[in-house]
């Protein structure tokens, strides 16, 4: 297979034409290898409008929604990024490659170790996976100017929102299955917070945030 080929046809027939004009993150996509971040077993799905399991019950984005994630959260140079969920590492690289700096937290210790390992082969030194419990955040190193979460919660939660810098975007997906919505959050520089749905998207959810069980009578 011809990576550089596939990489473009899933940058021009994919991403871009689900409203992804955003040509800094189409070029990200196109410079990050997103097949280096794909577990061996599915190396032939690195370029497939599918999600990829990672293990532990988690799996990475669809290309399509990567890119409607990075293009909401208009990622800048100057931007310090919190990625909750650090997954395969691929978002944490796109991430590092279009910001300042990038902290990502995940709970398992092997997905880190993996994410770290692909991070410093793909050249990206801005960006530090770390173990830990993101539910809350990672407050010890805010306010941040980007925060991606990669996960769902069944409600917002105002612990991560009150990380954010004057100006800074959180995109997380909110609600319970079948019903979750993609938000971006925004925090003015008023210091007020402004919520805007963008898409339908199901993820599973933060670890410890799964809704509690619906009991009937």
């Amino acid at each position: 297979m011809d990576s550089n080929l596939a990489r473009f046809n899933m940058v021009e027939q994919q991403v871009r034409p689900w409203e992804v004009p955003d040509q800094s993150v189409l070029d990200a996509m196109m410079l990050i290898a997103r097949e280096n971040f794909v577990p061996a077993d599915y190396a032939l799905l690195a370029f497939s409008d599918t999600r990829i399991p990672l293990g532990h019950g988690q799996a990475m984005l669809a290309p399509i929604w990567e890119g409607r994630l990075l293009q909401a959260l208009a990622p800048s140079k100057t931007a310090r990024v919190l990625q909750i969920g650090t997954g395969s590492g691929y978002l944490t690289a796109l991430l590092g490659h279009l910001c300042q700096e990038v902290v990502s937290v995940d709970l398992f210790e092997d997905f880190v170790t993996a994410a770290t390992r692909r991070l410093r082969i793909a050249g990206i030194t801005n960006a530090k996976a770390v173990v830990g419990d993101g539910l809350d955040g990672w407050p010890a190193q805010g306010p941040y100017d980007v925060i991606a979460v990669t996960a769902s919660s069944p409600a917002r939660r105002p612990k991560i929102e009150a990380q954010l810098a004057p100006g800074g975007r959180l995109f997380m997906v909110v609600g319970t299955s079948p019903a979750m919505e993609a938000l971006l959050i925004t925090r003015l520089a008023s210091g007020e917070i402004h919520s805007e749905s963008l898409f339908e998207l199901e993820l599973e959810p933060l670890i410890g945030a799964q809704a509690a069980p619906r009991f009937e009578f």
